[in-house]
C-alpha cells in the first residue's frame, strides 16, 4: 500500500474481533514506528505491548476506578474542557459515532458504556501504552512531540497490515493501574495508548471517519514568488 493512500484510507477502529495478533506482526509494525524522526535523535519513546491477563488486569482496574469515582490519574497535564471551535469538532465526531451507533441523546445508559468502552481499551486484543522518558521533562514538550510521531507510525504500518487502531487516551487514565499491571518503569512517563487489532467489519462505528478542514482553514504560503515557485536567494538578492 502507498504510503499516501494509507494516510488518507486510514481511521480510528473501535470495535474489534477476538482474533489474535501474533508477536510476530507487533513486531514489525513497531519496527517502522522505531523509525521516526526526533529532536537531536533522542528517540525517547517506549512500547509496552499488552494483551491476555495483563491487559485484561488493565481494564478491570480501569473500569473499576472509573466507576467508583476515583478521579482520573495521567501522568501528563489533562487537556481540561475544550473550547471554540476544539469543542465544536469534538462535538462533531462524538454525533458522528453516536448516530452511526444509533445512540440517542436521551440514552443514557448507551452513551455511559460507550464511554466505559474507551476505558476497556475498546475490547481490543492488543493495547500498546507508549512512554517517553522521564529525564525528558526539564527540556519541555519536545518528548511528547517525537513520541507522537513514532505514535503516529504505528497506527499506520498497522493499517498498512491490515489491522485496526485507535490511539486512546482513556485506557490509561488510571496511569496508577497501568504502571503497576504492566510493569512500567519509573524513568519513563506514560503517555498513551494505542488499541489494536483486527477490524469487526459489522461495527457501525468503525465506518466513521471524522470530518477535516481545508488547507485554507489552516495553512499559509509565504515568500513565493508570482509563479508559485518557492527559491533560494542567491546573496546578491539578499
Amino acid at each position: 500500500m502507498e504510503l499516501e493512500q494509507a494516510m488518507r484510507d486510514r481511521r480510528s477502529i473501535r470495535g474489534f474481533t477476538d482474533r489474535p495478533v501474533s508477536r510476530e506482526m507487533m513486531e514489525e509494525i513497531l519496527a517502522v514506528a522505531n523509525l521516526a524522526p526526533s529532536s537531536m535523535n533522542t528517540q525517547p519513546w517506549h512500547f509496552h505491548v499488552l494483551t491476555g491477563a495483563v491487559l485484561e488486569a488493565v481494564r478491570r482496574g480501569n473500569t473499576e476506578r472509573m466507576l467508583a469515582g476515583v478521579p482520573p490519574s495521567r501522568e501528563i497535564p489533562a487537556h481540561g474542557k475544550y473550547e471554540g471551535v476544539h469543542r465544536d469538532r469534538q462535538v462533531e465526531i462524538a454525533k458522528q459515532l453516536f448516530a452511526a451507533m444509533g445512540i440517542a441523546r436521551e440514552d443514557a445508559e448507551r452513551r455511559q458504556d460507550w464511554v466505559m468502552r474507551g476505558f476497556r481499551q475498546f475490547d481490543a486484543p492488543v493495547s500498546v501504552v507508549v512512554t517517553y522518558d522521564k529525564a525528558l521533562d526539564d527540556h519541555g514538550p519536545v518528548a511528547i512531540f517525537d513520541a507522537g510521531a513514532a505514535v503516529y507510525g504505528l497506527v499506520l504500518a498497522a493499517w498498512e497490515r491490515g489491522l485496526g487502531a485507535v490511539i486512546n487516551g482513556q485506557g490509561i487514565m488510571q496511569s496508577p493501574v497501568v504502571r503497576e499491571s504492566a510493569r512500567i518503569p519509573e524513568d519513563q512517563v506514560i503517555l498513551t495508548c494505542v488499541a489494536l487489532g483486527w477490524p469487526d467489519e459489522g461495527f457501525a462505528a468503525n465506518g466513521v471517519k471524522s470530518l477535516r478542514r481545508e488547507l485554507s482553514e489552516n495553512t499559509s504560503f509565504q515568500g513565493f514568488d508570482e509563479d508559485g515557485m518557492g527559491w533560494r536567494l542567491s546573496e546578491a538578492a539578499e
